[in-house]
């Protein structure tokens, strides 16, 4: 398994496992990022990929300084379950 990659051109960041490309969609406007769409392949489903491409991808945006919006609800209940992340969430 490959690190979370953001992908810029795309406004993405990335996971790729086995072949299969994870993905969370986002919006950058300034120091704000909102996480419009996590993506993860049927073929990787059930097997904590999404979790660690949500994890990765918080990571860097916390090493970037910026303030996250919750628009995906796979990454809302992600972070209601990691609440050290909770801080990253602009009000």
């Amino acid at each position: 398994m490959s690190d979370v990659v953001n992908n810029r051109d795309h406004h993405r960041y990335e996971l790729a496992v086995d072949g299969h490309l994870a993905t969370e969609h986002y919006k950058l406007d300034g120091k704000v990022i909102t996480f419009e769409h996590t993506d993860v392949p049927k073929e990787l489903g059930g097997k904590g990929i999404g979790s660690k491409l949500v994890q990765g991808a918080l990571d860097q945006i916390r090493a970037d300084g910026l303030k996250l919006i919750l628009q995906c609800p796979f990454v809302k209940a992600w972070i209601e379950k990691h609440p050290d992340y909770a801080d990253l969430v602009t009000r």
